[in-house]
């Protein structure tokens, strides 16, 4: 008469929360980046050979400045990617670096003196407003620690990583009664009596 009662299990492998699903969309979105960066490495090569045909007699000064800088906005824009392969993370020092010397070269390559003013004063305070965030970057004191947040973000990544590659995965009990894999760091800080110190 009285029959046990049947618990079903959630199953964890569902497609919207699996690790597998997430690692393929970042195998996807890493190999767009690499895409980029091999057509960004194209066109600073293309660009270099123009630079180096801008030199030649006659000498236009302006033009000889605007593709060096644009050069340098390239190499920016590279490194910006690069870090992004490495980290996973877009770096703001080097946007905001990529953004001012933009903003610099269209100001040469226009002339200051042919720029109406309206114009020259917002061009000044974007400068100084990214100017601003490039230093408030680094002295926040609650978010970030020491002079340079950037590299102890990168190194709590990268310790984190390779304390995730390090720990063994141990199996714990999950709510609905079905093993969960996680890592060691996880199962010190959810069941501390199942510590290996112990």
């Amino acid at each position: 008469m009285n029959s046990p009662i049947k618990i079903h299990s959630v199953p964890n492998n569902t497609w919207l929360n699996s690790g597998r699903m997430i690692r393929v969309l970042e195998s996807v979105q890493d190999f767009i980046v690499i895409s980029l960066c091999m057509s960004l490495f194209a066109l600073m090569l293309v660009q270099l050979y123009e630079t180096g045909l801008s030199l030649l007699p006659p000498l236009d000064f302006p033009s000889v400045t605007s593709d060096i800088l644009f050069l340098l906005i390239l190499v920016e824009l590279f490194r910006l990617l690069i870090i992004y392969l490495q980290e996973h993370r877009v770096s703001i020092g080097v946007a905001v670096e990529v953004s001012i010397v933009s903003v610099l070269r269209e100001m040469i390559v226009r002339g200051v003196l042919e720029t109406p003013w309206p114009q020259v004063l917002a061009t000044c305070a974007f400068l100084l407003s990214l100017g601003a965030l490039l230093v408030s970057r680094v002295w926040l004191p609650p978010t970030f620690e020491g002079i340079d947040p950037e590299q102890v973000v990168s190194q709590r990544y990268r310790n984190r990583s390779i304390e995730d590659e390090s720990a063994p995965a141990a199996p714990i009990p999950h709510a609905y009664g079905t093993p969960a894999s996680v890592s060691r760091p996880q199962v010190d800080a959810l069941h501390p009596s199942l510590r290996k110190d112990r």
